[in-house]
C-alpha cells in the first residue's frame, strides 16, 4: 500500500519512520505532478519544497507552531499533509481549494499570501505577540530566495536580528544547479555547529566573558571567520541572525536530523536550504520557468481563437504590448524597459533580446522599479514599467511621490488588469483604475484593440507625467470595424448609436458591451455603446451626449465598484449637472473577489453578454418586446 494512501494528516506523518521519508516524498511528488497537470498552478515551486515542508511538518506541532508560507505558492505539499488531500483536485476551481494558503480553509494557514518578502515580517509579529502571551510556540517562516530581492524582507530581517525574537526563517534557495559549499566541509562544519554538545559549550562560554567583551567578540570572530570560509552566511550573522547551511534541501533524512537540533535552540535562525524548483519532473530540466506555472490539460486549452473582421487572431494583449513597444523602441533610443522579476510574464523578454542594454529587470522590487523608473526619466530616457495589476499595488506611494509629484513621464504598462481567474483575491487586478485616478495629472487608458494599444503607448511618451495602460490576461483583436484611426488623451468614440440605454466602456468589455447591445435590440430595447478608451481623464462632451440621448446610462468595468470608472462617471454627470439619467454600474461588488475562471467571475458580475443584457432588463425596468 503507497504510503501517502496512509498519509491523511499531521498525525498519520509522525507515525512514520525516518527511513519512510524518502518514499513519502517521492509518492507526493507523483501526486502533484498528476494533480497539478489536471488543475493547473504553481508546479514548480511546490515541486521544490516536498522535503522541507514533510521534515518541518514531521518536528512540528501545527497548528501550535505556525510556519508561515512566503507567496505560499509553495505550499502544495503542505495542504496535502495537513487533510486536504482529497480536495487537490478542486485546487484553483470555483468554490474549490485556494492556490495559495488560506485561513479560511484550513486551522494550519495564517495568512491568505500571493505577493512575495512578506513572511519574516509576519513572522515577526507573531513571535512578539507569543512573547506578550507568554507562550512558548514555535514561528517558521519558509522564504524562498527571489523574495530577498524585496525590500521588505530586509527591513523584516533587521528588525529580528535587532530584537533577538526567537525565529525560524528558512531560505529556500531554489537555484538550479546544488552549490559548491554543499560538500564534506559544509556538511561537517553544518554537523559541528548543530550539536547540541558544542552549542551548551557555547553558551558557557558566552557567559564566562560577559565581563570581558573584548574576549567575546575575538571567540565570536573567531567562528564567524571558519564560517565565512565555507559558507554564505555572514550577511546574516552581522544582522544578528545564527546561521545553518547551505543544506541539500532534498536530502529528507539529513534535513530531519539538522532542523531538530536547529529548532530546539532559541534566537533568531536563518537556515540556508538548496533545492532545485520543478524537482521530479523532468519538465523541470528542459524549462524551469514554464513550469512556474502551468495551466490545465484541456482538450480546449490549445484552441483558444478571438474572431474580427472574419480572421483568427491568437494573440495576447501582453504579446501585442511587447510587439509595439518593440516597434517604437526601434525608432527611438531612448526608450528603456523596467519590470520586477516578470520579463516573460510582462512580454519584456521580447524587449530584452533586441535592446539588451535598455532593459532592466530589478527583481521582486516593485517600489524601487517605479523610483527608478522616475529617476530614469529625470535623466531624459523614456522608461516604460510593465507590472502586474497586483503587484503594482506596492508602488503607488512612489509613483505618487518619485513620479508624479516631480512631474516625470513615466509609462505603466498594467498588465493582468481585471480579474485573473485561477489565482483568486491576491492577484485579482481590480484596484488600479481607483488607485491611479486619484493621482493628479495621471492619465490612465484601457485600448480595446491592438491599434488603440500603439496609439496609447504613442501617446504615454508624449505625455507630461503618469501615464498608465490596463489591460487583461487574454486576447486582443487585431482591429474594430468602423473604429476611429487616431484619437488623442480623453477622446472616446461612439461605436453604435442608441435611444434607449447607452453602455459606456472601454478596454477589454468593449466586445461584450456590443454584443450585450445586440441581446437587447432583439428584446425591442435600442442600445447604444461608447468606447470611453480613457478612466481619466474622461472624455465629457461624449458622457453629455450619451446623458441628451438615453434616460438609461451603463458603465461596464472589470473592475472594484468603489471608485472606478463607473464612479468616475457618475462624478463627471454631477459636475455636468447631468444627474437626471438612470445610471447602471456593472462590476465587482466591495468585496475581495474569490478564485474561479475568469469568465466564470466576469458572469457573477454581468459581465457577460447574456448576464449583462438581463440585468440591464431588469434594473432598468425595461419592457421586452
Amino acid at each position: 500500500m503507497p504510503l501517502l494512501e496512509k498519509v491523511n494528516d499531521l498525525k498519520d506523518l509522525k507515525k512514520l519512520e525516518i527511513d519512510d521519508l524518502p518514499e513519502l516524498c517521492a509518492e507526493i511528488r507523483t501526486f502533484l505532478v498528476d494533480t497539478v497537470q489536471k488543475t493547473g498552478g504553481h508546479l514548480g515551486a511546490s515541486l521544490g519544497a516536498v522535503e522541507l515542508t514533510v521534515a518541518l511538518h514531521y518536528l512540528l506541532d501545527s497548528p501550535k507552531d505556525k510556519l508561515i508560507w512566503d507567496v505560499s505558492h509553495q505550499a502544495y505539499a503542505h495542504k496535502i499533509l495537513t487533510g486536504r488531500k482529497n480536495r487537490m483536485p478542486t485546487l484553483r476551481q470555483k468554490d474549490g481549494l485556494s492556490g495559495f494558503t488560506d485561513p479560511k480553509e484550513s486551522k494550519h494557514d495564517f495568512f491568505k499570501t500571493g505577493h512575495a518578502s512578506t513572511a519574516i515580517a509576519q513572522a515577526m509579529g507573531l513571535a512578539v505577540a507569543r512573547d506578550l502571551k507568554g507562550t512558548d510556540e514555535k514561528i517558521v517562516a519558509i522564504v524562498g530566495d527571489g523574495a530577498l530581492t524585496g525590500g521588505l524582507a530586509y527591513e523584516a530581517l533587521n528588525n529580528a536580528g535587532h530584537t533577538k525574537r526567537n525565529i525560524l526563517i528558512i531560505l529556500n534557495d531554489n537555484e538550479m544547479s546544488i552549490s559548491p559549499n554543499v560538500g564534506a566541509m559544509s556538511t561537517c562544519f553544518n554537523t559541528m555547529i548543530t550539536n547540541p554538545l558544542y552549542n551548551r559549550v557555547r553558551k558557557r562560554v558566552e557567559h564566562a566573558t560577559d565581563k570581558f567583551p573584548r574576549l567575546q567578540r575575538l571567540i565570536k570572530n573567531a567562528e564567524e571567520g571558519f564560517k565565512s570560509l565555507i559558507v554564505p552566511g555572514i550577511l546574516f550573522e552581522e544582522l544578528g541572525f545564527r546561521y545553518f547551511g547551505p543544506i541539500d534541501g532534498h536530502d529528507i533524512q539529513n534535513l530531519v536530523r539538522n532542523l531538530k537540533k536547529i529548532t530546539g535552540l532559541k534566537g533568531p535562525r536563518i537556515v540556508h536550504l538548496i533545492t532545485k524548483k520543478g524537482k521530479g519532473c523532468d519538465l523541470a530540466d528542459e524549462d524551469p520557468e514554464r513550469l512556474h506555472g502551468i495551466a490545465p490539460e484541456t482538450k480546449e486549452s490549445s484552441k483558444v481563437e478571438v474572431k474580427t473582421n472574419g480572421k483568427n487572431v491568437l494573440r495576447s494583449y501582453t504579446q501585442i504590448f511587447a510587439e509595439k513597444l518593440v516597434k517604437l523602441a526601434q525608432e527611438n533610443s531612448d526608450i528603456v524597459a523596467i519590470t520586477a522579476a516578470m520579463p516573460s510574464g510582462t512580454g519584456l523578454d521580447k524587449f530584452k533580446e533586441k535592446f539588451p542594454g535598455r532593459f532592466f529587470d530589478v527583481g521582486i522590487a516593485e517600489e524601487y522599479a517605479v523610483t527608478f523608473a522616475g529617476a530614469l526619466a529625470k535623466g531624459g530616457k523614456k522608461p516604460v514599467c510593465a507590472l502586474y495589476s497586483t503587484f503594482l499595488q506596492r508602488g503607488i506611494d512612489q509613483i505618487i511621490h518619485d513620479v508624479a509629484l516631480q512631474e516625470q513621464n513615466v509609462l505603466f504598462a498594467i498588465d493582468r488588469a481585471g480579474v485573473v481567474g485561477e489565482d483568486g483575491p491576491t492577484h485579482h487586478g481590480l484596484f488600479d483604475i481607483a488607485l491611479m485616478r486619484s493621482i493628479p495629472d495621471a492619465v490612465l487608458a484601457s485600448p480595446k484593440d491592438s491599434f488603440e494599444m500603439e496609439r496609447m503607448i504613442k501617446l504615454g511618451f508624449d505625455w507630461k507625467g503618469v501615464f498608465a495602460i490596463r489591460y487583461p490576461r487574454g486576447m486582443i483583436p487585431e482591429e474594430f470595424p468602423g473604429s476611429s484611426k487616431t484619437f488623442e488623451i480623453g477622446e472616446g468614440e461612439v461605436l453604435k448609436e442608441g435611444g434607449d440605454v447607452t453602455i459606456l466602456t472601454l478596454g477589454a468589455l468593449v466586445s461584450t458591451a456590443l454584443l450585450t447591445a445586440k441581446l437587447l435590440e432583439r428584446d425591442g430595447v435600442r442600445a447604444g455603446v461608447i468606447n470611453m478608451r480613457f478612466a481619466k481623464p474622461l472624455d465629457k462632451g461624449l458622457l453629455e451626449l450619451a446623458a441628451q440621448k438615453s434616460p438609461l446610462l451603463v458603465t461596464m468595468e472589470d473592475h472594484s465598484l468603489p471608485n472606478g470608472f463607473g464612479t468616475a462617471c457618475l462624478e463627471e454627470l454631477s459636475r455636468l449637472g447631468l444627474e437626471k439619467n438612470k445610471v447602471i454600474r456593472l462590476g465587482f461588488s466591495d468585496e475581495f473577489v474569490p478564485h474561479a475562471k475568469r469568465n466564470e467571475l466576469l458572469e457573477s458580475a454581468y459581465l457577460t453578454p447574456d448576464k449583462a443584457a438581463a440585468q440591464i432588463l431588469k434594473e432598468g425596468q425595461l419592457c421586452k418586446k
